[in-house]
């Protein structure tokens, strides 16, 4: 006696035997999704005990947040800066020696003309304003080995 049989692939669509209920087995609403969709709704507390690392940055530095940000002067406003402060200068050999780091500067930029000749404590400097200083008669002290350009 031949047999028929359904195709495979309609096997079980739409029956209500297995699955428990007939909606049950179709979707991820019975579920409460597929996945781990709801990991930070209605799945919380299984967060919280199975998988606490899920949320939350880790890993990757980006470069430009480890790039230090320099925050630069000119000469222009280094001469500014001094008037402002020529009382409160340190005074060398003759000399007014001004520390940047202590008015919040990295960088020494070269734009602009100094009158005084002075001494620079920077940590970057770039070869044109060491240039105008030295011409004056002034002295750069820089913390980096070589110059920055």
């Amino acid at each position: 006696m031949v047999v028929k049989i359904k195709p495979r692939r309609k096997w079980r669509r739409g029956h209500r035997t297995y699955h428990g209920s007939h909606k049950k087995w179709r979707g991820g609403g019975s579920r409460g999704g597929r996945g781990k969709a709801g990991m930070h709704k209605h799945k919380w507390t299984y967060t919280v005990k199975y998988a606490k690392d899920h949320f939350g940055k880790m890993g990757f530095k980006s470069v430009k947040q480890k790039k230090k940000k320099e925050v630069t002067l000119n000469l222009i406003d280094l001469s500014k800066l001094i008037e402002k402060f020529q009382d409160k200068l340190e005074k060398v050999d003759g000399f007014l020696k001004i520390r940047l780091k202590e008015f919040g500067y990295t960088k020494l930029l070269g734009k602009g003309k100094i009158t005084q000749p002075i001494i620079v404590e920077v940590e970057n400097v770039t070869p044109k304003a060491k240039e105008k200083i030295e011409k004056i008669g002034g002295k750069v002290v820089s913390s980096n080995a070589k110059d920055s350009g």
